[in-house]
């Protein structure tokens, strides 16, 4: 069997894997979520601006946390996810939280969306870790186009494609800016727990800023804003360093680099 076209098959069951060590985390730090704390950060949440009446779809939703905090805020969230225990868990979640009415969750692959729901939304919703597991922008930038209704915006924050082209200690560059095809690994732990007990394989692709962009503009979303980051949200980086409350840098580097990206599209009245 080739790994790479049986891709779905090994990031779902890695994804899989992974759940029950997120949910156990501080990372994600499940009790602190359940008593009223937001996963969201400022910068997505000032793209977003007020949410509320908002019918909001969420792509590669993890176990829901970004889903229920936008509930939270007063909008009306479809989240889905490729893994099925991730699913399993924001269903359970959006339980725990009393939003079960106000956040839906579907398991599925992103491409094979429109299989699983025939709607339009006003906003379109992806961030943090995303893109890199899928092998086509091009597919990508259709489904977000499929479901924004005219005058929809799609909100997205991503990691910088530089921060890709590091190895993991951040010590040299090791892969492509470009999308030269699929990058086949495995490794030990995870971002949100580098002790846990997993070894697994993954497959993922790099996505260059241009290749973001351009599927966008193909597929009828007009760019409304763009902004690069110099530190993460998030401390799931090796050799990173809190500089400020939830900025996080990478300690030999500093601010020499990019770290993330944001922006905004609007979908025009005609998409391809």
């Amino acid at each position: 069997m080739d790994p790479v076209k049986d891709y779905l098959t090994i990031n779902k069951a890695s994804w899989n894997n992974k759940v029950r060590f997120h949910l156990e985390s501080d990372f994600y730090d499940v009790n602190g979520f359940i008593n009223g704390a937001s996963s969201l950060n400022n910068i997505e949440l000032n793209l977003l601006g007020d949410v509320a009446g908002k019918r909001i779809l969420h792509l590669q939703c993890h176990f829901g946390q970004d889903s229920i905090s936008l509930a939270r805020m007063g909008a009306q969230v479809t989240g889905i996810d490729l893994s099925d225990k991730a699913i399993e868990a924001a269903n359970d979640l959006a339980a725990k939280t009393h939003t079960k009415a106000e956040a839906r969750f579907i398991c599925c692959d992103l491409y094979d969306l429109p299989h699983h729901l025939n709607e339009t939304f006003d906003i379109v919703f992806t961030s943090y870790g995303t893109i890199g597991w899928l092998p086509d922008l091009d597919r990508w930038a259709s489904v977000i186009a499929t479901f924004l209704k005219p005058g929809g915006i799609f909100v997205f924050a991503e990691f910088h494609p530089v921060v890709w082209m590091f190895d993991d200690e951040f010590d040299k560059i090791g892969y492509s800016y470009f999308n030269t095809g699929p990058i086949a690994e495995t490794d030990t732990g995870t971002y949100a727990d580098r002790n846990a007990d997993l070894y697994q394989e993954y497959i993922m692709w790099n996505h260059g800023t241009a290749e973001v962009l351009g599927s966008l503009i193909r597929h009828g979303l007009k760019l409304t804003s763009f902004e690069e980051f110099d530190y993460s949200p998030y401390n799931c980086f090796r050799h990173a360093v809190e500089v400020a409350p939830k900025k996080f840098c990478i300690q030999h580097l500093g601010n020499k680099i990019p770290m993330v990206f944001a922006l905004t599209a609007v979908r025009t009245a005609k998409s391809a």
